[in-house]
């Protein structure tokens, strides 16, 4: 158990709350003067300094800074933030688990103890994203995946499950649970913490970019990397500057027929335009209020996709009914009311805060909406969306008329048909069962109700049920061609689909229970039917997948399908129906009925009044309750599982699913200077929104890539490869993964896609893997860098996009902007993260990735400050001033140790 920390309490805000029969030491936010006139989300941090003050690195001039917050000023005060908690997921957890056990071996081999090295804030882990819908459309597909994922992932489960009984304060929700973002709203978010007597706010980091989705519950918390989760686990607070706040009006109500899908799709465009990287997002005034707790998670949800720190809701009574709801007791839900009540946190919907900026929405405006074919903030009102793939499948197909496709990084200008319509290029398929139908572009091949940012949410998840079951009635199922999948986030949705009498309805269009995990949004949709993969890939067809999740970049979901569309789950279900991007449904029909009658979608869509009717009839807390009752024991497989005792691991050199890492091999006590950067060659010159999924391994592992050889070599059959994913506790498999995506476009080795590079060791510089120059340059003693463009990093809290690129010996990236988990990823793996000058890019500078680069002024940081720019030269005389992006002193000490487990790991042995 962590000890409280002892405020200096500078402010005298240490008071006593009383609610009911107990009492809570608090530290109360109007001690500090400028408080009352401050962002929800401000008076969180505020909160969190006045009971972290201990005079050296939260003092009372930190607190004094919040409190006098200029929301006009662009943001340069740093604090330091305690999360209360820290929530994984087991990809991104894996690896977590696998350093801190490292760690523990490399205090003892330091001279220190290794006990020492133990979570000191709750962290729970909740595997979610191993099950892949390898089966579906069938009774027993959900038993069938789950047997194939222990199967698949039995030495991860043991090594997690030896990290339970090993550590202190680490739980992991074993698999087959739900999702983590949903388990965290319905079981592990607090709202107020209760430790060692203190209440406070419940904040958190999580090792998933979706961890915001715990926003719509009043709870600060966003996504880190896991290197970043490590370092809070072990007690170190996280640096940060203080942010801009963007208020956000929400007024009005939606009208019928829009979902709360429709809603946030609506938002990210809004919010990318607007732009607020960096930035925490508060949403407030009167349609807060007419805003249920599901859709406020939904929205916060999507964070990431906005490009924001945070999108937070204040407290009000519609959390106090979802606390309750969710089986919260009766005491908790008392003390959150009390205590947001006694610190200003409770929802005023005629307050006007002081923020940054502002923008509104009239929530009756929100229209029907999808979101593709690549990114989430290209939202297609859903009429639009039958004549927009025509123009956009023009991207994905070669025709007669271009010689090429045009792929990432792709224009985002409309490519020109001469014939103003869709391509089509038609293909006869036999299923298995001797039956024949025709494949042609557009095709919808995935159709998945999948992912936190929906499946949470009764809402839509009892629209789709309800589409389903009206479908059913007209006699209509999903295309033979469409791969569908149900993945709940939890055990509770498909309770009140049984409780409802859905299920049967569901499962007759094919959206049969598939597992409780991630599954689709994060590209395990698992195999499409051989014959539709192998029309695709012999026809080169442009297929698509609907799902209602939020990401659906180029290569993600699955790698037959080029175009991904973000929709509803009831929209889903239509698309299942439909059978094609080329269907208008807003007016084609979808199909016939039994009397051969066209069924539009209009005659399937049910009202708002049937949605709540069920949603009021059929969940209640005694689900929440069953489902939570024993929530860390897992069923008797996992309770199976064989585990090896002691507080260090047993290291199985033959594992391929877990390694001990080399992060920490030849470390001394005393920091290495950090030096200049000489002599270095370019790795990858990349253009703009490169994100973590072309960066980080993630998705299938090919055999003829060096992951799949590495694989081969060790005796692992194809069939037994599974996924990056399943495989991060692996670092000898996840080094072969970095900037392997298939659609990555490295400028360097033009005309290939991929994992691909040029080797400047080899005469001749040949194409090479990524990975095997990687390997040459670090034998010859050449450090790599890297060359990007804008919004460097977007995506998910991928912790292995900068493990990876340290590991291949990159010692600098230089880029026009970062998206902000990345950037302070990469300091934390002592990579330096550069940019160029304002208005400059590395073609405007004439760079093509050939040359020979020197980074001078680095050392700087070796006496102690930082410096705003270096000089960066080349052997073809281009020259210019990079601006240094560690933006914190914080940071600057994790680079100087280089990298923030370095740091830590001394920092737990001088104590």
């Amino acid at each position: 158990m962590k000890e409280t920390v002892v405020s200096a309490n500078s402010f005298d805000a240490r008071s006593t709350l009383r609610v009911g029969d107990e009492s809570y030491e608090i530290f109360k936010l109007d001690k500090v003067e400028g408080s009352a006139r401050l962002p929800y989300s401000l008076k969180v941090l505020l909160e969190n300094l006045l009971r972290t003050e201990d005079g050296a690195n939260i003092t009372a001039d930190h607190i004094r800074a919040l409190g006098n917050w200029d929301s006009q000023a662009q943001p340069s005060q740093e604090i330091q933030f305690t999360p209360a908690r820290v929530i994984m997921q087991d990809f991104t957890g894996v690896p977590c688990v696998v350093d801190l056990a490292t760690m523990r071996e490399a205090v003892k081999e330091l001279g220190g103890d290794p006990a020492k090295v133990n979570p000191l804030s709750p962290a729970e882990l909740v595997i979610d994203h191993s099950v892949i819908a390898d089966k579906f459309g069938t009774a027993d597909a959900f038993g069938q995946n789950v047997e194939l994922e222990y199967g698949r992932n039995k030495e991860r489960y043991q090594f997690l499950r030896w990290g339970q009984t090993a550590f202190d304060d680490f739980k992991v929700v074993p698999p087959g649970t739900g999702i983590v973002h949903q388990v965290n709203i319905e079981h592990l978010a607090r709202t107020v913490m209760v430790r060692n007597g203190q209440a406070y706010p419940d904040t958190l980091v999580g090792t998933d970019s979706h961890t915001t989705m715990v926003n719509g519950l009043g709870v600060l918390g966003w996504g880190v990397g896991g290197i970043e989760a490590e370092a809070a686990m072990l007690g170190q607070p996280v640096s940060m500057l203080i942010p801009r706040v963007v208020g956000f009006k929400l007024t009005g109500e939606l009208k019928p027929g829009t979902t709360a899908t429709d809603l946030v799709l609506t938002i990210t465009e809004m919010l990318r335009k607007h732009g607020v990287v960096g930035k925490f997002v508060e949403f407030y005034g009167e349609g807060v209020a007419a805003t249920s707790l599901a859709n406020r998670a939904t929205i916060g949800n999507m964070s990431p996709e906005f490009g924001s720190t945070a999108a937070i809701f204040p407290i009000d009574d519609e959390t106090l009914n979802y606390l309750r709801l969710t089986g919260r007791d009766a005491q908790q839900v008392a003390l959150v009311e009390a205590y947001a009540k006694e610190q200003g946190l409770w929802l005023d919907p005629a307050a006007e805060p002081d923020f940054s900026e502002k923008l509104e929405l009239d929530l009756s405006t929100v229209v029907p909406s999808i979101a593709g074919p690549k990114r989430p903030q290209d939202r297609i009102v859903l009429a639009n969306a039958a004549e927009q793939f025509k123009t956009d499948v023009l991207n994905y197909v070669t025709t007669a008329d271009e010689s090429e496709l045009e792929s990432f990084p792709a224009s985002d200008a409309p490519a020109n048909h001469p014939n103003g319509g869709a391509p089509s290029n038609p293909v006869q398929v036999t299923a298995p069962d001797g039956t024949t139908y025709t494949l042609d572009h557009g095709a919808v091949t995935v159709a998945a109700i999948t992912s936190c940012t929906n499946t949470s949410n009764p809402y839509v998840m009892v629209a789709a049920a309800l589409v389903a079951k009206k479908a059913v009635e007209k006699g209509l199922t999903r295309k033979p061609w469409v791969k569908t999948t149900l993945a709940p986030g939890s055990k509770v949705v498909t309770d009140y689909f049984d409780k409802a009498g859905l299920t049967p309805y569901l499962d007759k269009v094919g959206f049969n229970l598939v597992g409780y995990g991630c599954t689709t949004c994060i590209g395990n949709s698992g195999p499409l039917p051989e014959e539709v993969s192998k029309a695709v890939n012999e026809h080169d067809l442009a297929v698509t997948s609907v799902l209602s999740g939020n990401r659906n970049f180029e290569g993600r979901i699955n790698p037959d399908v080029k175009m991904n569309y973000l929709a509803s789950p009831p929209l889903v279900v239509a698309y299942a129906i439909a059978g094609s991007m080329k269907v208008d449904i807003t007016k084609d029909a979808l199909g016939v009925d039994q009397d051969g009658k066209p069924v539009f979608l209009a005659d399937i869509w049910p009202t708002e009044a049937e949605v709540n009717d069920v949603v009021a009839n059929s969940i209640g807390e005694d689900m929440f309750n069953k489902s939570y009752q024993d929530v860390f024991a897992g069923d008797a497989q996992w309770q199976a599982l064989s585990i090896p005792t002691g507080n260090t691991f047993e290291w199985d050199t033959e594992s391929t699913y877990v390694r001990k890492p080399p992060y920490f091999e030849g470390m001394t006590m005393e920091t290495t200077p950090v030096s200049d950067i000489t002599g270095a060659r370019v790795l990858a010159k990349l253009g703009d929104s490169v994100t973590t999924d072309h960066i980080s391994p993630a998705g299938a592992i090919k055999a003829d890539t060096p992951a799949g050889q590495y694989l081969t070599e060790h005796g692992v059959a194809r069939r037994d490869f599974n996924s990056y994913g399943s495989r991060r506790g692996n670092h000898e498999v996840m080094i072969r993964g970095t900037f392997a995506n298939i659609r990555l476009r490295n400028q360097i080795a033009p005309g290939t896609e991929g994992g691909y590079t040029r080797d400047f060791t080899v005469d001749g510089a040949p194409v090479s893997f990524i990975y095997d120059a990687s390997q040459n340059y670090q034998a010859a003693g050449t450090p790599l860098v890297i060359l990007g463009g804008k919004e460097y990093g977007s995506g998910s809290s991928r912790d292995w996009a900068a493990k990876g690129t340290a590991l291949l010996g990159v010692k600098a990236v230089i880029t026009e902007s970062y998206e902000r988990i990345h950037r302070s990823n990469l300091i934390g793996m002592g990579v330096l993260p550069l940019q160029f000058p304002a208005g400059h890019t590395a073609d405007s500078l004439g760079l093509t990735g050939e040359e020979t680069f020197s980074i001078t002024g680095v050392t700087e940081l070796n006496n102690g400050s930082t410096p705003s720019t270096v000089k960066v030269t080349t052997d073809t005389g281009v020259e210019f001033d990079a601006v240094v992006r560690i933006d914190t002193p914080g940071e600057a000490d994790y680079y100087r140790n280089g990298g923030i487990m370095q740091y830590v790991l001394r920092s737990l042995i001088r104590k």
